[in-house]
């Protein structure tokens, strides 16, 4: 899938990151270092390793994907290095670049620029390459092969992509700094940062709050909560805060075990006996912790909710939905992440509570009895109506002629149906007061406890790995900059991104809201630029913003040069009127003058047509903030049809009619 490819490009720039070397295929039993004569990095465990000390490849266990670090000494560019890698591992590569972009320099590279590289959607094929150069010295990553292979293998794969670092070189620390107060000095610092990062990337609004050892130190907004309207963004503008969801829904499982209605490890089937996955094997293995780990091997599953589901759809959908998927990976083996697995988490604690309600208004109910109102957030909350009566933030995205504009909601209320993943609304006001129980780990700030300890870390405790020096928990992610432990969680959906942030060494904590798309570049920054500040770190969190602010533009020309819009008029004259999948329900064809319209029974979206490299031709969504899905027209045996794919699945309409 090309949107995957381009993406992909931005993950790998994002990461930027002899003698002796195995020769032939070596599975590792555990995190391996690993050396090419110019650069280091980390083979992961049950990868396999071949190569020599001027060319080493990765593979994981399905032998299908491989990603190579090769050294290009003395090459006269990142073109020239690239172009020699490919020649040298793979002679005869011959694809056509469809974007490149220039990174920050970090982690001892002095440069680096990222490639991807066109793909038809039948080959399922992820091939990219990032080059990175110190001194006259140059290492490539090439990555190629299986599609869903990467998906599954993320975590893993991010391990070695971001170790890799110039031969010699020591990484920062900040072991045994005292961290800086957030004085006003640092907070204006702060405020600086934000206003110049929303202006470089095109993000409408913002809103951030700071808490340093029990007091907020600020919260305000920057921007505006619609393009073409003058409201501003302050600290209590509520945003749609997607998978920060989760740690909350965690939270309430926390409360709920701290009160002995259920253990962590009680399977799941003895909490909710009508928990069901794709086998009774794998029902019967799954406990309560499970549910929220992304450890469990589930791949994400997206595309039947984003296609089938509305506001009106029943929360069983969530465990409808999940007893037709099986792991695709072993338990703890690798990170997987999975909304349907938060989601039934979430149901289940609700239901605990108030067995006799609705499973939605028993989850809503939970929550607001056992996390915000105990916490004081009262403005958080579950209800669309109400948050339009209220002071919030319409959403954004790029729209297909390059410009910013509003995004459609369609996507986002499909999504309500799990909400216990992902639909809440909350302010930046709020959720520092979220982000201050687990900074005093349950106790109220007027002193009274809340909840055990115990069951806040237990959340911490780590479950999968997630690249170096990170992992999953339940509903929070841990990671270590410089040596320096913190915790955060992010959520996306259509026109907003969001991410919370605590560092307990430091007893400060952190809220960002965006309601553009391209806030979720603001994320790591953002946290680098506090750490910077809190431990005098070298500045490269604004190189990392104007890095990915052009990586961003020219993934997004590459996008629509590909695509025709509106939709060639001689491929839609051959379409069907209306074709049904079994897994991802109907779509209905309109044509008019201002070109090709499909429906899905719930909210229409615009479409292009794209011509792929190996002659086929897709249908491609081109609404603001949805462009890219992409549908490849089909016909078998005469009967016409429609074929998609996500990460690790595939998914196919007939025509009716």
């Amino acid at each position: 899938m090309r949107a995957f490819a381009l993406r992909l490009t931005t993950a790998l720039a994002a990461l930027a990151m002899t003698a002796g070397a195995p020769t032939m295929a070596d599975p590792a039993t555990a995190d391996t270092p690993q050396k090419t004569a110019n650069a280091t990095f980390t083979q992961p465990t049950a990868w396999n390793v071949r190569g020599d000390a001027s060319a080493m490849t990765l593979s994981p266990p399905e032998g299908d994907l491989d990603i190579a670090f090769v050294d290009m000494p003395g090459a006269a560019s990142a073109e020239a290095a690239v172009a020699g890698a490919w020649a040298k591992q793979y002679p005869g590569f011959a694809r056509e670049i469809e974007v490149s972009a220039s990174g920050a320099a970090k982690d001892g590279w002095e440069e680096q620029k990222s490639f991807s590289y066109r793909t038809s959607p039948n080959e399922h094929q992820a091939v990219s390459a990032v080059a990175f150069r110190r001194g006259s010295n140059w290492t490539v990553i090439l990555v190629k092969g299986n599609e869903a292979t990467f998906e599954k293998r993320a975590g893993t794969a991010y391990l070695a992509l971001g170790t890799l670092r110039p031969a010699g070189y020591t990484r920062e620390s900040f072991a045994g700094r005292t961290p800086h107060r957030l004085d006003a000095t640092r907070i204006e610092a702060i405020k600086a940062f934000m206003a110049e990062s929303i202006k470089e990337l095109d993000v409408a609004g913002a809103s951030v709050a700071l808490i340093d050892h029990g007091k907020v130190v600020f919260s305000g907004g920057f921007g505006v909560k619609q393009v073409g309207k003058p409201d501003k963004v302050d600290g209590d503008t509520l945003f749609m805060i997607a998978s920060n969801t989760k740690g909350m829904s965690t939270l309430m499982l926390a409360k709920l075990v701290d009160e002995g209605r259920f253990a962590w490890t009680d399977k799941v089937t003895k909490v909710y006996p009508a928990f069901r996955l794709g086998s009774d094997a794998t029902t019967a293995s799954v406990e309560m912790r499970h549910l929220v780990c992304a450890c469990t091997g589930l791949p994400r599953r997206d595309f039947p909710d984003i296609l089938t589901g509305s506001r009106a759809t029943p929360p069983e959908t969530t465990f409808q939905h999940l007893a037709e998927t099986e792991p695709t990976s072993k338990f703890g083996e690798t990170f997987q992440y999975n909304n349907l697995m938060a989601s039934a988490a979430g149901y289940i604690g609700g239901h605990i509570l108030y067995p006799d309600l609705e499973l939605g208004k028993a989850y809503d109910k939970a929550m607001q009895q056992k996390v915000f109102n105990p916490l004081g957030m009262n403005a958080t909350t579950f209800d669309k109506a109400r948050v339009q009566k209220a002071d919030h933030a319409t959403g954004h995205g790029r729209a297909m002629s390059g410009e910013l504009a509003v995004a459609g909601t369609g996507v986002n209320d499909a999504f309500y149906f799990e909400r216990p993943a992902g639909g809440a609304w909350s302010s930046a006001s709020d959720m520092i007061k979220y982000v201050e129980n687990e900074l005093r780990q349950g106790t109220l700030p007027n002193g009274k406890p809340y909840i055990s300890a115990r069951n806040v870390l237990a959340r911490r405790l780590p479950n999968v790995p997630i690249g170096e020096d990170a992992f999953y928990g339940m509903g929070l992610m841990g990671a270590k900059t410089a040596d320096v432990p913190w915790y955060h969680h992010g959520g996306d959906l259509i026109g907003f991104h969001s991410d919370l942030y605590f560092i307990p060494a430091a007893d400060i904590g952190a809220v960002l809201l965006t309601n553009t798309d391209n806030g979720a570049a603001i994320r790591g920054p953002f946290m680098r630029r506090l750490l910077e500040l809190l431990y005098d770190g070298k500045p490269e969190a604004a190189a990392s913003i104007t890095a990915s602010a052009g990586a961003l533009r020219a993934r997004d020309a590459a996008e629509r040069k590909t695509m025709v819009f509106p939709a060639d008029p001689k491929v839609t004259a051959g379409l069907a009127k209306r074709y049904v999948s079994p897994d991802l329900g109907q779509l209905i064809f309109t044509r008019s003058a201002a070109g090709l319209t499909a429906n899905n029974g719930h909210w229409s979206m615009p479409m292009a047509t794209r011509v792929n490299a190996d002659g086929t031709t897709s249908l491609v969504t081109a609404a603001t903030g949805l462009i890219g899905i992409e549908f490849v027209i089909t016909s078998k045996d005469g009967k016409r049809g429609l074929s998609m794919r996500d990460g690790q699945h595939e998914y196919r309409y007939t025509a009716t009619e």
